[in-house]
């Protein structure tokens, strides 16, 4: 009902006109997002609720993964830190640990973080290209 409803309507909107660098820390802030709904499900003890949100955690993971150019060295390292976090969530959520969880929003805290701090970054060399003309 996206149609009816103007905030959704504002999200696709968002995501449609995203540049490249919004559209990783979109799925960055997704993925804390949905851990933190599974944190709330795995402490009220909400198996169904975790476990779908671990998966949509998973699935970002997973977008993240096959958007990587496997050509630039780093895309390897993170590559491998991807697959390390998709593995401890699949984890957290057979065994309910919530401790792994954690772990796993402490990573994607970091690499979103840093992320928007290389947007912002690029964003004040850009103006300084221009100039400072906006």
């Amino acid at each position: 009902m996206a149609i009816n409803n103007p905030y959704a309507a504002y999200q696709n909107n968002s995501v449609n006109t995203a540049a490249p660098g919004e559209l990783t820390l979109m799925l960055y802030n997704g993925c804390l997002k949905f851990l933190h709904i599974s944190k709330q499900a795995m402490t009220e003890h909400n198996v169904e609720v975790k476990n779908t949100n671990i998966q949509k955690t998973q699935a970002i993971i997973n977008e993240l993964m096959v958007t990587l150019d496997t050509n630039i060295e780093i895309s390897n390292n993170l590559l491998s830190l991807y697959e390390y976090m998709s593995h401890r969530l699949t984890e957290a959520n057979i065994k309910n640990d919530l401790s792994i969880l954690e772990e796993v929003e402490g990573l994607i805290t970091d690499f979103r973080n840093t992320w928007k701090q290389a947007i912002q970054m690029n964003r004040q060399k850009q103006y300084a290209g221009q100039g400072g003309q906006a």
